[in-house]
């Protein structure tokens, strides 16, 4: 129980330097409070709500993962290396595929709530 709660604290400690220090983090976080309240309004179910939050959620966890990496990246040198940039720009298409599958649910979500596609 002790290591559960300590993993709690670390992982809160960590999204709330995200929030004070990294703007994508900040802008996905509050997209991610945004879609909590939205989804409630959009989400054709129960189902589709948590498809729905779970995608930005997926989200916020790659842009953490992208963000931890650059990080890294720039400690380890602040030079320019062809390698770190590849690096970096692997963490970049992740975060573009997660931009995308968020799109897609909520696309999707918003396309069965109108009735222009069946869920």
């Amino acid at each position: 129980m002790k290591r559960l709660f300590s993993a709690t604290i670390n992982s809160l400690r960590g999204l709330g330097y995200g929030f004070q220090s990294e703007a994508a983090l900040r802008e996905e976080m509050l997209l991610l409070a945004a879609g909590v309240l939205f989804g409630l309004v959009v989400a054709p179910s129960v189902a589709w709500y948590v498809a729905m939050i779970g995608s930005l959620l997926v989200l916020l966890a790659v842009e953490s993962l992208n963000t931890g990496i650059e990080k890294l990246s720039d400690y380890v040198t602040r030079e320019r290396h062809v390698e770190i940039r590849r690096i970096k720009d692997f963490g970049s298409a992740a975060v573009f595929c997660a931009i995308c599958l968020a799109g897609l649910v909520w696309l999707a979500a918003i396309a069965v709530r109108l009735g222009l596609a069946s869920g």
